[in-house]
């Protein structure tokens, strides 16, 4: 008896033991903090954000494969469907997913001198709806759960940005939607939107590596009759979504991005609603100086709360490099859009496999009717030939890594 009261003692001091373990994860300071306008590392340094987006690989967009009308995740995948068939288009995500990103490109991105990369993802990656060949048991948490341990491997930070929102919540291809945010009228899916970032919340709450949540991105397209309607919802959806994650988790920062491409600040009436928010603005071009920026640094000295720029870009190197040295001076960190797309514009580029002109040109034709359909779709077998060395190519090994791009930013390119 006293040998299994023993071994009783012994099993609760070492649960006790894991419990402590467990406790001083959570630390507050063992995660990134606010201070003002700047973020503070667990080390007490400030971390100036520079980095990339992973665009195009748990959030598929058309011209990152060279495509135009077949210009959203959705787009894509019925085109895809039509041209090789719905089980060879399953087939072909399940693979783009295991290697569009690896963890060599991370190391790569490590290398460059990046301290943080932004992970844009689908909601659906965390429901039972049909996404990127899977219907059920989707894998947004293993996806993100590898992502992490490669991040935590190379010192990296990781943003965590809902690309796609739950009825959309731009009404443009970026979010995947029916061309209309229906986010800020529809119940279901505010209530969708708030139960997976308390699930996703919920669920890495003891994970320091990741720098914060991204509510959503781009919110509200500038073209809707109603836009400022919808813009005056905008703070309010935010905080559905912040209470949601509060319910579960403490630790970690919100981000929120203005309205009209994340950059209209006036929607925002009650800025500190929470105690850990910051801002994120975008901007692709422009004069690259401070004068172009000047609303975002208004706002942000307005609030005391820092200031991100979310995605810059699809520039010249000239131009990147300027900005690079504009935010850098005005204490706007920056991740970089995209870390890879075909072509260039990019930190990596993938070269057009044989055979991806006629993938093209089936995206670009009509497609409208069956008939259409029929006419326009080139041979299946050499099609599917073109998608395979599509993931092929854009593996790193097989890349053109942008020197000048990289360069210009302030990183390293070798």
């Amino acid at each position: 008896m006293k040998r299994i009261l023993s071994t009783i003692t012994i099993a609760v001091a070492l649960l006790s033991c894991q419990q402590a373990t467990s406790e001083e994860q959570v630390l507050p300071n063992t995660f990134v903090r606010i201070d003002g306008h700047n973020l503070i590392m667990p080390n007490g340094e400030k971390l100036f954000i520079k980095g990339t987006n992973l665009g195009n690989w748990l959030n598929p967009e058309g011209y990152m494969f060279g495509f135009n009308k077949a210009s959203s995740a959705r787009f894509i995948n019925e085109m895809f469907c039509q041209l090789v068939g719905p089980d060879r288009t399953e087939e072909f995500w399940k693979s783009f997913k295991n290697s569009y990103i690896t963890q060599e490109d991370i190391h790569f991105i490590k290398q460059t001198g990046s301290n943080t990369i932004r992970l844009p993802f689908h909601y659906k990656l965390f429901t039972d709806e049909d996404y990127m060949g899977l219907t059920v048991n989707q894998d947004g948490f293993t996806r993100i759960d590898t992502l992490i341990s490669w991040c935590k491997q190379e010192g990296l930070y990781l943003i965590l940005d809902m690309h796609n929102a739950p009825g959309g919540q731009t009404g443009d291809n970026i979010d995947d939607s029916y061309g209309y945010p229906w986010l800020f009228e529809s119940q279901a899916s505010q209530k969708l939107y708030c139960d997976i970032w308390r699930k996703i919340a919920d669920y890495y709450k003891n994970e320091p590596t990741i720098l914060g949540f991204e509510l959503f991105n781009e919110p509200i397209a500038p073209y809707f009759n109603n836009m400022e309607e919808l813009n005056d919802k905008l703070e309010d959806i935010y905080k559905l979504g912040a209470a949601a994650i509060r319910e579960v988790n403490q630790n970690h920062i919100i981000l929120l991005g203005g309205s009209q491409w994340n950059g209209n600040f006036k929607p925002f009436k009650d800025s500190k609603f929470d105690n850990k928010i910051m801002y994120t603005c975008h901007r692709y071009g422009g004069e690259p100086t401070p004068e172009a920026i000047k609303n975002f640094i208004n706002f942000r000295d307005s609030v005391n709360l820092p200031m991100y720029m979310g995605e810059i870009g699809h520039n010249t190197a000239q131009w990147m490099s300027t900005f690079c040295k504009t935010m850098e001076d005005n204490n706007i960190g920056w991740t970089f859009w995209p870390y890879k797309k075909i072509h260039d514009s990019s930190f990596v580029g993938i070269q057009e496999p044989e055979g991806w002109d006629k993938i093209k040109a089936f995206s670009e034709a009509p497609r409208s009717t069956y008939k259409e359909i029929r006419e326009a779709r080139p041979n299946q077998e050499e099609a599917w030939k073109a998608m395979q060395a599509f993931i092929d190519n854009s593996r790193l090994e097989k890349i053109v890594i942008q020197k000048e791009y990289i360069n210009a930013l302030g990183l390293k390119s070798e």
